[in-house]
């Protein structure tokens, strides 16, 4: 039973994962139109720089959530399909690896994003005021 619950839950943190993921391609597609916006003015160098610095930030975040989507999604359907095998058969050690892996990368990912939207945000408001 314990087997069940923690294919399970680890099941469903990757669709939690995931969906974060998803709102993060959101805010990347938001943060676009605020860099659009932004080189209309194209008022200075620091401006210019700035905003080609962004575009290349959120490329590169755009990648990663892209890889890591997918890499999530391969074990989350093969944490579903353990999850209806009962016994012995459900356990994978292949999982609790690749589990390993995913969260040291989604928590690499995670802090990278928070601090790149910080500094965004910053950058934004100094030329929105």
């Amino acid at each position: 039973m314990s087997n069940t619950f923690s294919t399970m839950g680890l099941h469903l943190r990757y669709r939690l994962w995931i969906a974060e993921l998803n709102a993060d391609t959101t805010l990347l597609r938001i943060f676009d139109d605020y860099v659009a916006e932004l080189a209309s003015k194209n008022e200075t160098a620091e401006l210019t720089k700035g905003i080609t610095d962004f575009k290349e930030q959120f490329i590169n975040l755009r990648k990663e959530t892209d890889e890591l989507k997918h890499e999530m999604h391969l074990v989350k359907m093969k944490l579903a399909a353990l999850s209806k095998k009962t016994g012995e058969e459900q356990y994978d050690t292949s999982i609790k690896s690749d589990h390993a892996v995913l969260e040291k990368n989604y928590t690499a990912f995670r802090d990278t994003f928070t601090a790149t939207q910080k500094e965004f945000v910053q950058f934004a408001d100094k030329w929105f005021k």
